[in-house]
């Protein structure tokens, strides 16, 4: 075999083994972040900060010069994501716009 032809078959074993090394990366990758796709807190029976008809309140930085009870909405549904969505309030929220918990 020709010095040219084994550097050729050399070249050609080697992007091989880099893209079977890729393949393998990606689905290990891809299976693990599978299990992993809702946050541990939304899960059924785990910690979850808000359920639905539970009364939330914004923080006083998000709605200025509206005192508490202006400021308080029901939660009509949680989401996968962990956010909510309020009655009489369009949009999804998270859990950071809102007072803690008392």
């Amino acid at each position: 075999m020709k010095k040219r032809h084994k550097r050729l078959l050399l070249g050609v074993v080697g992007l091989a083994l880099g893209g079977l090394g890729t393949a393998g990366a990606f689905l290990l990758k891809k299976r693990v972040s599978g299990r992993e796709k809702l946050p541990a807190r939304t899960g059924k029976g785990g910690d979850v900060w808000a359920r639905p008809g539970m009364n939330v309140t914004f923080r006083a930085e998000l709605m200025p010069g509206r005192d508490g009870s202006r400021r308080t909405f029901r939660i009509a549904e949680v989401l996968p994501s962990g956010r909510v969505t309020l009655e009489g309030v369009a949009g999804e929220h998270m859990e950071r716009e809102f007072e803690a918990l008392r």
